[in-house]
């Protein structure tokens, strides 16, 4: 389960917490009232039926049965509570004394408040037939025990009405916080649409830790990749037309020469099939580039030797370079088999190896050494040649690049660009490192798995 479903579900936990509260507030609240208003007077089932009994005894025997009977419960109480029967100057039937909260809440209460509340009467006025008016109740004793809880008065629907108020409050705050970055997002996408490739939104998601902020941070690796891939593909093109021109420019001066001296016509169709040639080339490797950057690599995969894939291209290196008066030796161990494209791998050890005998010395030979290390296959390639400064190693992989000891050393400056994403398309990783002794090491790791 994600973060988000944590999210939804403590937000259904507050919900419910917070109808709870409010409900048990409301009952508190009308139960605390209900407390207060009757807090002086005795409530409940018995001290109702003793009221009433007086009253029923004042009403039809008078004030003589009435006192009769209050004496005789005064006498022989066996645990009731006294009737306090009050006129109306304050004058108790029995001259007992009246707490005066008690009476002042019991005068402000009546009968028909009583039926109000949907309970036996605990305070009744009784007029006599003399005209005077007499209250009837019984007060509470200073250590009595609160009143019962009471169910809380008031519509059935209000409890309804508290549930679907924190429902909408709840969901309203859930549809904000979900909509917000949904709307963040919209609004990348269409900027990204249109063009702007600037647009980052992970730092704009605020410090949100769930899969929607996820979102956030692969929309911008997405548009991080592109604005990579659009770069790489402009300065692609603004070097190829740099490259082109001198050819081109070679060409029409040889078409121009054989128009101006026929005699000279077999040297410049040579001069011709040679720019050709190299535009030929050239435009191969450019191709080969692009692909590499903006492509998966179409080639699948095959279990091969590394020890003999590497043996082949030094093979064929050495035959060039022995030539030249040069020499390639060749240093391996047991054998590696693992998983490679191996037309792109071929050509990227190629073009690292046949690096390397351009510039490594006459007389000089260029050691290839294949090893494991741990879970990895390393490949070094060292040459004896004017190596590259520190401030170049990098550079040096870059498309078209030409370093400071290039001159009349023939190529286009694709060869180890071709090779880093050849070895990144097998998740390898290629360095450049100076030699102490002169030169420079190319150095290949690739994972064996």
């Amino acid at each position: 389960m994600g973060r988000l479903y944590w999210k939804f579900f403590f937000a259904f936990v507050l919900v419910i917490v917070a109808v709870g509260l409010f409900v048990g507030t409301t009952v508190w609240y009308h139960q605390r009232q209900r407390e207060t208003v009757a807090s002086d007077i005795a409530i409940g089932p018995r001290p109702a039926i003793l009221v009433n009994a007086a009253a029923t005894t004042l009403r039809h025997g008078g004030l003589a049965a009435l006192r009769e009977m209050l004496g005789d419960w005064e006498r022989f109480g066996s645990g009731r509570p006294p009737v306090l029967a009050v006129a109306d100057d304050g004058s108790e039937l029995l001259g007992r004394t009246v707490p005066e909260a008690a009476l002042a809440r019991a005068r402000a209460m009546s009968a028909s408040e009583a039926r109000e509340q949907r309970r036996p009467a605990v305070v009744r006025t009784v007029t006599t037939a003399e005209g005077r008016r007499w209250l009837l109740f019984i007060a509470s004793p200073p250590d009595a025990e609160p009143p019962p809880p009471a169910r809380p008065r008031g519509p059935p629907w209000t409890l309804f009405l508290a549930a679907l108020l924190a429902s909408v409050v709840a969901s309203a705050l859930l549809a904000w916080y979900m909509a917000k970055p949904i709307r963040l997002l919209r609004s990348g996408f269409t900027a990204v649409a249109l063009g702007d490739l600037d647009t980052r939104l992970q730092a704009r998601m605020g410090g949100r830790r769930d899969e929607i902020a996820d979102l956030g941070r692969d929309f911008d690796h997405m548009v991080s990749r592109l604005q990579a891939v659009l770069a790489a593909q402009r300065q692609l093109l603004h070097d190829v037309s740099h490259e082109l021109r001198s050819p081109l420019a070679r060409l029409q001066a040889a078409v121009g020469l054989a128009r101006q001296s026929p005699q000279r016509q077999s040297a410049s169709l040579d001069r011709i099939e040679r720019e050709a040639g190299r535009l030929d080339e050239l435009v191969g490797e450019v191709l080969a580039l692009s692909r590499l950057q903006t492509e998966r690599p179409g080639e699948a995969l095959e279990r091969a030797d590394l020890n003999e894939l590497v043996r082949a291209i030094a093979d064929d290196a050495r035959f060039e370079a022995q030539a030249d008066q040069r020499d390639v030796t060749l240093e391996t161990g047991a054998p590696l088999a693992m998983p490679v494209r191996r037309e792109l791998l071929q050509r990227a050890l190629e073009n690292v190896i046949r690096n390397a005998v351009k510039f490594t010395a006459p007389g000089t030979c260029v050691e290839v050494r294949v090893a494991r290390e741990a879970d990895q296959a390393v490949i070094e390639v060292d040459d004896r040649g004017p190596g590259v400064a520190d401030d170049e190693l990098q550079a040096i992989f870059e498309p078209f690049h030409r370093g400071r000891h290039t001159e009349g050393v023939a190529g286009f400056g694709l060869g180890l660009a071709i090779a880093q994403r050849a070895v990144q398309a097998h998740r390898g990783q290629i360095v450049a490192q100076a030699r102490a002794d002169g030169g420079l090491r190319m150095r290949i790791t690739l994972p064996l798995s």
